[in-house]
């Protein structure tokens, strides 16, 4: 038996904290994954409020890092006692995007987490692991392909952010925008991903980095992750003429997820620049542009899903980053907290207190 935070029902604002969840046997491609650290994302929270999907019962969490426990028959990439990070997104090598070179956009293991319960509750009712993964659990069970090995030096708090927040957004930043030294750009949104966007930015040399957020809290903060300036949704146009004589951003992102934010980065991006989707939103909010406009303005609008990264090949990347400081985990932490913790640390996710908390199971 395990702990476990189990989402019962869509729209829940709590969850269920159990000491009495098991896991599915490891099959001959599977690995079970001890879980050591795992964070609290804003994907968790759209997971709970049904922005993104599930079919509950649901054990929550996608962000981890733990030790491998048990391996199946077919597995030689990984073997107990391996520390990893959880990949919620494994690519399976065979379908028309892993084919194409790009293992970020493989849904086949996901599509099967939605059909094939990987835990059990106390009563036997079967439970899904959200985005096929779970990592609000001690222990979860999923393909080999999601567990990424890591060198022991690196401590599981760090590790489980290399499982989201740091791909997600170092990763838009390295793959899917073009920044070249000296470009200008601003990000939308100051949270976990935004920070992890700009400390991106930085590193690929943006010479301007705005972060722009309504919370004028988070803008000292974004200033100690590489932000050369700040601005609120009210002063953005006013920064944007200072610093661009008007002309607009060379690429603006937009990390929170609502379409309105998306308006606000196109409207901040110059003529021909990039605008970078790195929000994850609901099925239903829409956005819109002129025909004319998307023409004759030039500007891209680019979807950045998962920073359009491959673990096993950026992993490494970002583990030498933050070995040569140029990349700041630790500052990313707002709070390290118990699995008794969580449902305060959903409070405080949703209250926008927090940058990123991290569940300590030891």
């Amino acid at each position: 038996m395990a702990r476990a935070a189990v989402l019962h029902a869509v729209g829940d604002t709590e969850l269920d904290l159990r000491d009495d969840v098991t896991t599915i046997d490891p099959g001959p491609t599977q690995v079970k994954i001890k879980i050591k650290a795992t964070g609290v994302c804003h994907s968790d929270l759209s997971t709970m409020t049904g922005v993104l999907p599930s079919v509950p019962p649901t054990v929550v969490g996608h962000e981890g890092a733990g030790v491998v426990t048990e391996v199946g028959d077919q597995v030689t990439a990984v073997a107990p006692g391996d520390h990893v990070v959880v990949n919620w997104t494994p690519n399976c090598g065979t379908c028309g995007e892993c084919r194409r070179g790009q293992p970020y956009l493989c849904i086949t293991f996901i599509t099967q987490a939605f059909t094939e319960p990987a835990f059990r509750l106390g009563d036997g009712t079967p439970a899904f692991g959200m985005a096929g993964a779970g990592t609000w659990a001690e222990e979860l069970v999923m393909p080999w392909q999601a567990a990424i090995k890591i060198d022991e030096d690196v401590p599981f708090e760090y590790a489980a952010l290399l499982g989201c927040g740091i791909p997600t957004g170092v990763g838009a930043a390295f793959h899917t925008a073009d920044i070249r030294p000296g470009d200008k750009v601003a990000v939308v949104g100051a949270g976990g991903v935004g920070l992890s966007v700009i400390q991106g930015a930085k590193i690929a040399g943006a010479a301007t980095i705005v972060a722009v957020d309504p919370n004028e809290a988070k803008h000292p903060i974004a200033k100690q992750f590489g932000a050369t300036h700040t601005a609120t949704l009210d002063s953005l146009e006013d920064t944007k003429n200072l610093l661009t004589a008007g002309q607009g951003f060379d690429t603006v992102f937009e990390v929170v997820g609502k379409s309105a934010a998306i308006t606000t980065a196109w409207n901040a991006t110059r003529r021909g620049g990039d605008v970078i989707v790195v929000g994850a939103g609901a099925a239903d909010d829409n956005w819109s542009q002129s025909a004319f406009g998307l023409l004759f303005d030039g500007k891209s609008l680019k979807a950045s899903l998962y920073g359009e990264c491959d673990l096993r090949r950026d992993i490494p990347v970002f583990v030498d980053l933050w070995r040569a400081g140029k990349l700041d985990l630790d500052g990313l932490i707002s709070r390290r907290i118990r699995f008794e913790d969580l449902n305060d640390a959903i409070r405080a996710l949703a209250a926008g207190e927090v940058i990123r908390q991290v569940v300590l199971f030891d």
